[in-house]
């Protein structure tokens, strides 16, 4: 009996750590530049490095690439890390409007930009955190 091949992770059907980074900086250009994103990038610090830094850890171990994140921060602890913001839907919108930008430019095969799609929308509705607003 042979053993059942090991599916490729989305980390290296994307292309790897170079691919995530260049998602993430198409990101957060588009959280720069789109007025629908001022909401959300006034939730950031001036300086983008040091969040850039940490989405492209955190990113690229969601994808099932290295475990980089978790070795050098511990559990991500996503909703907790981020409650002294409030996310409601229009940031939950916002956020992924600069997602869906960032990996339409990246990514060019489109079933797997659309599957990565579902997963971050599931992800981002996750996220929200302000009680006036019903979940999906």
């Amino acid at each position: 009996m042979s053993p059942i091949p090991e599916q490729p992770t989305p980390f290296t059907r994307i292309g790897g750590q170079e691919t995530v980074d260049a998602i993430v900086e198409a990101f957060y250009r588009r959280m720069n530049d789109l007025p629908e994103a001022a909401a959300i990038r006034s939730m950031h610090a001036d300086d983008l490095g040091p969040t850039k830094s940490i989405l492209k850890l955190y990113l690229g171990e969601w994808l099932g690439g290295p475990a980089n994140y978790s070795t050098r921060r511990g559990h991500p602890r996503l909703r907790m890390r981020h409650m002294h913001l409030r996310i409601g839907e229009r940031e939950r919108d916002d956020w992924m409007l600069c997602m869906r930008g960032a990996l339409e430019e990246v990514l060019p095969e489109s079933t797997l930009r659309e599957e990565l799609l579902q997963a971050l929308w599931k992800l981002a509705d996750w996220m929200r955190n302000d009680s006036r607003v019903k979940r999906h």
